[in-house]
């Protein structure tokens, strides 16, 4: 009997191993502000990571923020120090191939163009600035005639050149905070940081993750949320780039905050936002805000041309009218 007993505590034991492992692990939800932007985290596990996910911020801020003053890139800006960090040199490297595939549209080193024109600054102008300030700092711009050293040290095209990863670093963000997820075993999650998302496996459904594509619709006064098409995604990058959000009134004329560095002139184009999809994020980011400094047929071109990318345009028609355009490979849209 004693040992009818035992076996069956071994049975009741195994059973409850069994119908633990099986059993779920809760959706947990990080969100704050960083960056200067909203962050919203979703993932599935038994161990709350918010405290790494934070630290994470933390060190990309420390590296990467330009409007950090003791941040690395802001001393390197500053002629401080030219020793990089991983993070730096990750960026920089990204930031150097795509500006070659996108034939020099996506330029880290425009900030001070930026300025310029009111926008990093935030600055109100009503008039567009004189064509010699416009070309004394353009002589600064190039990240194509900048370079790291095999040990780590980075040559700027001259003294004054600066860089301002902003339109790169969220994406690296979320690519940092996933792979962290997926290193403590979290396999579905999704790292949302100001519009930039990377998603593996489910949501808390079992479904796929759904994303909502905002319309790129003005307004000066508030971010407004107008959903125009969603997709389901389950394994990939998602970055949208568009001007509608950040522009300017100038001379009577609505100019985005994304600049051409070639003329050093907020970029004119038909393209009202775009939507890029990729394996990583710090790629969708960067491909998504050359696309915007490109004429559509040649934004297509370069989109078909990578692998495991594609896109989805949003244009104005000579009516005024929205129209969408997809490359190879993008989710279907619904609404």
């Amino acid at each position: 009997m004693k040992t009818v007993n035992i076996i069956m505590a071994m049975v009741l034991t195994v059973t409850a191993i069994a119908a633990g492992c099986m059993t779920s692990k809760p959706y947990r939800k990080c969100e704050g502000v960083v960056w200067g932007t909203t962050f919203h985290i979703t993932y599935s596990s038994n161990a709350v990571l918010d405290d790494s996910i934070r630290a994470i911020m933390r060190d990309v801020d420390e590296s990467l923020s330009a409007y950090n003053d003791s941040s690395l890139v802001s001393r390197i800006n500053r002629c401080e120090t030219d020793v990089t960090d991983s993070m730096f040199r990750r960026v920089f490297t990204e930031s150097l191939r795509i500006n070659k595939i996108s034939g020099g549209r996506f330029d880290p080193t425009i900030a001070p163009l930026s300025r310029l024109w009111g926008f990093d600054a935030g600055e109100e102008i009503s008039r567009q600035p004189e064509r010699e300030k416009v070309d004394s700092i353009m002589r600064l711009v190039g990240i194509d005639a900048c370079s790291l050293t095999e040990d780590g040290h980075v040559i700027k095209k001259s003294s004054q050149t600066t860089f301002n990863f902003s339109a790169i670093a969220k994406g690296y963000g979320c690519d940092l905070i996933g792979d962290m997820l997926s290193r403590n075993g979290v396999t579905d999650y999704m790292v949302e940081i100001g519009g930039e998302i990377v998603v593996r496996g489910k949501n808390s459904r079992g479904s796929d993750w759904r994303i909502m594509i905002d319309a790129p619709v003005y307004n000066a006064d508030s971010v407004v949320h107008d959903g125009m098409a969603v997709i389901e995604i389950d394994s990939c990058a998602v970055a949208t780039s568009g001007n509608y959000r950040n522009y300017k009134i100038i001379d009577g004329e609505v100019m985005g905050h994304t600049i051409n560095p070639f003329t050093g002139q907020p970029a004119k184009s038909n393209i009202l936002s775009v939507t890029v999809l990729a394996p990583q994020c710090i790629t969708a980011d960067a491909i998504a805000t050359a696309c915007m400094i490109m004429p559509l047929d040649s934004a297509k071109i370069m989109v078909e041309r990578l692998y495991g990318v594609s896109a989805m345009f949003v244009t104005a028609n000579d009516n005024g009218d929205w129209e969408l355009v997809t490359t190879t490979g993008f989710p279907e849209i619904t609404h």
